[in-house]
């Protein structure tokens, strides 16, 4: 899905006549958001977002999996695996699962540990205290019930914030800001911006403590040299191409599908044949590239050709953020941590 445009902006006629909708969304959503989960076999950290789309929960996911890490402790992932094809509860084999099966991000998050894919996050949960973990961080699924988060932390596009303010079809919200602020331990915004801002004082006049973090590109790859053409299937395509010119990078064609895109070898030829065409040099995220990953003809063409771009949460108050999360979640480490 792609969001509308006028999700992000003010006074929009589109916002306002499907406001009736997205009143009657909203109080179905946020009821479903109250009721009493199932309790999980260890503690559930839950990386969500107020609305729909892209904000950073996978590259926070994975910062927090790391740093959980470092003090000792064995955190897994817990994932519906959207876009891939299981149900689960299935442990992800990098060896032999795809994108097809799992999805994109469960195969970014298995690089790092022990990640399950599951519809049912209860039976989840259990898989993964089967396997060992101390620590369960769920990507995404703060407005599902199912199963009960010790803390939610909720991450904030500083770039786009909360939109228009509308609830879905209105606007980007999930539910409505004041049952989701109600429900959420505490708020991470993700870059800068003036909407980032205004949402996280939102978040400190409910009483709920801020962090910030920020993405950027992971390794030390050099960007400047010949042009690109950059090609993203996320949420926001738009902050994938505006991070590749940030590093120096010069693009010279862009492509903007939509999240989660499946792409196809009509959709691989054209990409090739353009950058053939204009000299380019391919360029894709992470995600777009584990898509590709393990595929035939145009698209494995396009997966062998494609430079990736990565990027990773850098957390600013890591160590404030780290005993917050100790405290709220009771983590200790085994003999022989430092948590």
């Amino acid at each position: 899905m792609r969001a509308p445009s006028f999700w992000w902006r003010k006074g929009a006629w589109q916002a306002a006549a499907l406001s009736p909708f997205g009143f009657a969304y909203g109080l179905v959503a946020g009821a479903r958001m109250r009721r009493a989960g199932a309790a999980a076999p260890k503690p559930v950290l839950c990386i969500g977002n107020f609305v729909l789309g892209g904000a950073g929960k996978t590259p926070l996911c994975l910062a927090i999996g790391a740093l959980a890490q470092r003090h000792g402790l064995r955190p897994g992932f817990l994932t519906r695996g959207y876009g891939g094809a299981e149900a689960g509860p299935l442990r992800v084999d990098l060896r032999k699962h795809s994108a097809e099966e799992v999805g994109d991000e469960p195969l970014l998050l298995a690089e790092r540990a022990v990640t399950v894919v599951a519809r049912d996050r209860v039976a989840g949960a259990r898989a993964l205290a089967e396997a060992g973990v101390d620590l369960i961080v769920m990507d995404d699924g703060f407005q599902n019930p199912s199963l009960n988060k010790d803390v939610s932390l909720i991450v904030v596009d500083g770039a786009r914030g909360l939109g228009n303010g509308g609830v879905f079809p209105a606007g980007p919200l999930r539910a409505p800001l004041a049952a989701q602020l109600d429900l959420a331990d505490a708020v991470l915004v993700m870059g800068e911006g003036e909407p980032g801002e205004a949402a996280a004082g939102r978040a400190r006049a409910a009483g709920l403590p801020v962090f910030s973090a920020a993405l950027r590109p992971s390794g030390a790859a050099d960007w400047a040299g010949a042009p690109l053409l950059a090609f993203a299937g996320i949420a926001a395509p738009q902050r994938f191409f505006a991070s590749l010119q940030a590093a120096g990078a010069s693009i010279g064609e862009r492509r903007a599908f939509a999240d989660h895109h499946p792409y196809s070898e009509a959709d691989a030829q054209a990409l090739l044949e353009l950058a053939e065409a204009r000299g380019l040099v391919p360029v894709t995220t992470e995600k777009d590239a584990v898509r590709l990953r393990g595929a035939h003809g145009a698209r494995a063409a396009l997966y062998a050709r494609a430079k990736v771009f990565g990027v990773e949460a850098r957390l600013a108050e890591e160590t404030a953020l780290w005993a917050w999360l100790t405290e709220r979640l009771a983590l200790v480490a085994p003999a022989g941590g430092d948590a």
